[in-house]
């Protein structure tokens, strides 16, 4: 089932994302990267932003972090029309990226990668009240304990709206899980995620919904709970909405 906002029960009233990206397209040269998609994101959710290589989700997170504008198309932030030219604009209506590489400086202790030195610990400690190496050098903590001050850092600036691409990459089972926590502790806060990632359990362990580009367009926008893993992947392969998969074509993800 193809959706673009999740059903809440008991709430009639319309909500308002916190960010909507409307019709939008990006060409390199004479390659179109990114052609007419639509997406948006509501507080507290995450929506998975998936495909294969080359389908255009991280140019499409790139004009919302600010790194890429789009050459047509709109972004809205709390439904407002917002013009989003660099990475600051997009840190001042609330938007932040934490890369796959964090960008943290490793020679530094945690409080300093979070603010010029200061020693603010708070937004550590709200993400993970067991985090005690304040004075260790980033460098020296563990792939998990990195995500969180990377994380804390964006949230200290008020992020509302994360862009998180591969969380979880490189990390073992036990750090991968902390990172899932850390994630669950942002949801619960009421900040939303869009989570760019390879790896489908992860998507499907954290997402609410799931949206999945192919050569640069919008296959489609699902509720997880309405698809499983083999029709995301069929959406990621094949470039086709579930309703149209065949059984033979689902049985051939797996010859």
């Amino acid at each position: 089932m193809l959706t673009h906002a999740p059903e809440i029960p008991g709430v009639v009233a319309q909500r308002v994302p916190l960010v909507e990206l409307r019709n939008i397209h990006v060409a390199f040269g004479g390659v179109r990267a990114v052609a007419g998609v639509t997406l948006d994101l509501y507080p507290g959710e995450v929506v998975g932003v998936v495909g294969g290589n080359g389908a255009g989700k991280t140019t499409l997170m790139r004009t919302l972090s600010g790194a890429r504008p789009p050459d047509s198309g709109q972004i809205l932030v709390n439904g407002r029309p917002v013009t989003i030219g660099n990475p600051r604009d997009a840190k001042t209506f609330g938007i932040e990226t934490i890369y796959q590489t964090l960008a943290l400086a490793d020679n530094l202790d945690a409080p300093a990668n979070v603010f010029l030195g200061r020693e603010l610990v708070a937004a550590i400690g709200r993400l993970n009240p067991n985090f005690k190496n304040f004075k260790t050098p980033v460098l020296r903590l563990s792939g998990g304990q990195r995500q969180a001050v990377a994380i804390a850092r964006a949230i200290h600036f008020n992020a509302r709206a994360l862009i998180m691409d591969e969380p979880t990459a490189a990390l073992g089972p036990a750090e991968t899980a902390q990172v899932h926590d850390l994630i669950r502790q942002l949801k619960s806060e009421g900040i939303g995620i869009f989570l760019v990632s390879h790896d489908i359990h992860d998507v499907f362990d954290l997402s609410e919904r799931i949206s999945v580009m192919y050569h640069g367009k919008l296959v489609g926008t699902v509720n997880k709970n309405d698809v499983t893993t083999d029709e995301v992947l069929g959406m990621i392969i094949l470039g086709k909405p579930p309703t149209t998969l065949t059984r033979q074509e689902l049985a051939g993800l797996h010859g």
